[in-house]
């Protein structure tokens, strides 16, 4: 029996997502109108819309919906707003990101991510999102400044390069500190190189590359 793809789709919604207390409209709206099984492995078509981490290949997930659903909503996007994501996998989060915001840039080290995410934004009809290849915790530099910055996998601490691309105003959010009791932050730019900060959640999710907890001297 053919899956039914837009029921499980307001299933996700309804069931998993709005009791985690993600009740911001917007999000909700974008969640329920993004076709997520379309943006996941063919052999995961099926699973598109299961309380899971999805595996992506090179040790990545994708992120549980009930995840992205506090990710969006915590960054309370504005129409207009310039949003980086740093690791854009499948490129859902991408899409949701470019419905609630006016231009995405996204930067993923691995190259073959990037290929098929834009692929799939292009199917979908979305071309407010820029797409890069490259390492953003040592290497890569976007141009400008951003209103919000998204980061996609677990980082021991925040990078202070992350921070450095924030507009005055700006909100991060990162998922933060050791497995597996990491903790989902927001740190907002005051100005004047003052963050403040509030913990949202706890979860546990891979490390970006070069962002792992410092490995034990052994003697």
């Amino acid at each position: 029996m053919a899956m039914n793809f837009d029921q499980a789709r307001v299933n996700m919604v309804e069931n998993q997502v709005r009791p985690w207390e993600v009740l911001d409209p917007r999000v909700l709206d974008v969640l329920g109108s993004v076709r997520r099984e379309d943006f996941v492995a063919p052999e995961h078509r099926q699973l598109a819309f299961a309380d899971l981490c999805l595996p992506l290949g090179h040790g990545e997930v994708m992120m549980k919906p009930v995840l992205e659903g506090r990710v969006l909503q915590a960054l309370d996007l504005k129409p207009g707003e310039r949003v980086l994501e740093i690791g854009t996998g499948s490129g859902f989060l991408a899409a949701c990101l470019a419905s609630l915001a006016g231009e995405v840039v996204s930067v993923d080290m691995h190259a073959d991510f990037t290929a098929v995410a834009g692929e799939r934004l292009r199917a979908a009809g979305i071309g407010n999102v820029q797409l890069a290849t490259g390492e953003a915790v040592n290497g890569w530099q976007p141009q400008g400044l951003f209103d919000a910055v998204v980061v996609t996998g677990a980082v021991y601490r925040v990078p202070q390069r992350f921070l450095g691309w924030l507009k005055p105003g700006g909100r991060l959010l990162a998922v933060r500190g050791e497995s597996p009791a990491q903790q989902a932050v927001l740190l907002t730019h005051e100005g004047e190189g003052r963050f403040r900060e509030e913990s949202l959640f706890e979860t546990d999710l891979p490390y970006l590359a070069h962002a792992e907890p410092p490995r034990p001297f052994v003697f």
